[in-house]
């Protein structure tokens, strides 16, 4: 049984505010409190993973090193705003790992979900900030094939 953990990155600042690229968005204190709080979950339910795929921006940086410890992710280039294809290429290319964490970005998070568990990508809102999805696969990595286990979101 292969397993995926998805988390999106959890608040971060507005874009656009201190004239820093997008990709050099920082958390919101808020978002520090979702991503130790998915850190938390995590740790609670005991879910370990083999290997963390992130994306290199600054807010999921600080989002996996707050939810996921002292783990050093391999950092991809291709997850951030990655499209749902894309992100499966990453996952495809990854599948010889038991247990995978991705963090990354609305819309392919979610989008991401969807497709695995519906076989679907169109738009699909649903994946807050700093959420948890958990898929489960008998085989092979395939469209509509996955079991969403858990869909957890950090509280208010």
């Amino acid at each position: 049984m292969h397993e995926l953990i998805l988390l999106r990155h959890a608040e971060a600042t507005p874009h656009g505010k201190d004239g820093k690229d997008d990709r050099e968005r920082s958390l919101t204190e808020h978002g520090r409190s979702e991503a130790r709080a998915a850190g938390e979950w995590l740790s609670e339910h005991r879910i370990g993973y083999d290997r963390v795929l992130c994306s290199p921006s600054e807010r999921t940086k600080e989002t996996a090193a707050l939810a996921l410890g002292q783990v050093e992710p391999d950092y991809e280039d291709r997850i951030y705003d990655a499209t749902v294809g894309e992100l499966y290429d990453v996952l495809d290319k990854n599948w010889d790992a038991e247990r995978v964490v991705l963090v990354g970005h609305n819309p392919g998070i979610e989008q991401l979900v969807a497709f695995l568990v519906e076989g679907r990508s169109e738009d699909y809102r649903g994946m807050p900030p700093g959420g948890i999805a958990r898929i489960q696969f008998d085989g092979a990595l395939s469209p509509g094939v996955g079991k969403l286990t858990v869909f957890w979101s950090p509280p208010n």
